[in-house]
């Protein structure tokens, strides 16, 4: 089995809370990418994550943490930047994030900060997320996708609070409509595919990707579950019965865990093949939202195997 290189934001998750009787915000390590690499480590997978962290208490708080979890640092930078903070406020257990700090320090790695053979060495290849928003990572993202070797993997992770207006959207679209074009596999969610395509059904934002040049699609539905789509086929499958509390995180275990499948398994050639890799990353996910936090809710193999039978 190879590893997997993870690129993409680590901020710290301030997330809303009561404690008697008061609003509060709890502390916790968060980013979408850094939830995939924790979430691909503790899948039994070699997860390495390749980003920039601050050099402040914070930024050390999220290198410690995932060096316990086993995620390589070795791709990481450090930068004397404070460490950003996503504001996480909740509607149910659907969070809605709001960042602050500038410039952030998820997004400084360039692309002079890949260390050669790093790429070329990986079995897949993540990238997306908010840092594709901001230079220099994105000109590392680039450079990274364009080097062959590893399974590209993608998700645009859309975040309306940084997207002001039509234009910057319609910018949005572009960006990710770059690296749609030749990834093995893009997985967005049902919110992704409304801010980017007008509010279009899950079908027919994978229909409109697919066609862009994309292997495989899946499309996240919350509770509902996730549509899976290549050009062999498309099927709707089912979210397992959960008691959710918190659903941060729950679109980056899925990702994790196809990334975890397609490290253990490689890449499906039928749509049969795509639908067990999508149950089982629904059962991931169903783990995940029945705790609260995002990287620390990711479950290991045992854990899924115990209360799933995967």
């Amino acid at each position: 089995m190879g590893y997997a290189v993870v690129m993409g934001e680590a901020l710290v998750d301030l997330l809303e809370a009561e404690s008697g009787g008061d609003l509060i915000y709890r502390q916790a390590i968060g980013g979408g990418p850094l939830n995939v690499a924790v979430g691909v480590t503790r899948l039994g997978g070699d997860g390495r994550f390749a980003g920039s962290l601050s050099t402040d208490v914070l930024g050390d708080r999220l290198a410690a943490f995932l060096r316990d979890v086993g995620v390589g640092l070795g791709a990481a930078k450090r930068v004397s930047v404070p460490t950003t903070l996503a504001v996480t406020t909740f509607e149910g257990a659907d969070p809605t994030f709001t960042f602050y700090g500038e410039p952030p320090s998820y997004a400084l790695l360039g692309p002079d900060d890949l260390a050669p053979g790093l790429v070329e060495g990986a079995s897949v290849l993540y990238a997306g997320s908010i840092a594709l928003l901001r230079s220099p990572f994105v000109d590392a993202a680039r450079a990274a996708w364009a080097t062959p070797g590893p399974l590209r993997v993608f998700d645009p992770n859309a975040r309306p609070t940084l997207l002001p207006d039509a234009a910057a959207v319609d910018a949005l679209r572009t960006l990710v409509e770059e690296f749609f074009a030749t990834a093995d596999l893009v997985k967005l969610s049902s919110a992704d595919a409304e801010v980017l395509y007008d509010r279009a059904a899950p079908a027919d934002a994978a229909t409109r990707i697919l066609g862009l040049g994309a292997r495989a699609v899946v499309v996240t539905c919350g509770a509902a579950g996730a549509y899976v789509a290549t050009p062999a086929g498309a099927a709707m499958l089912e979210t397992p019965a959960v008691d959710a509390i918190d659903a941060t995180g729950a679109g980056d275990s899925v990702m994790a865990a196809l990334i975890s499948r397609l490290l253990t398994g490689g890449f499906p050639d039928t749509l049969d093949g795509w639908q067990r890799n999508v149950r089982f990353a629904l059962a991931v996910a169903g783990l995940v939202v029945e705790r609260p936090g995002g990287a620390t809710a990711m479950p290991t193999q045992d854990e899924v195997a115990a209360r799933w039978n995967y």
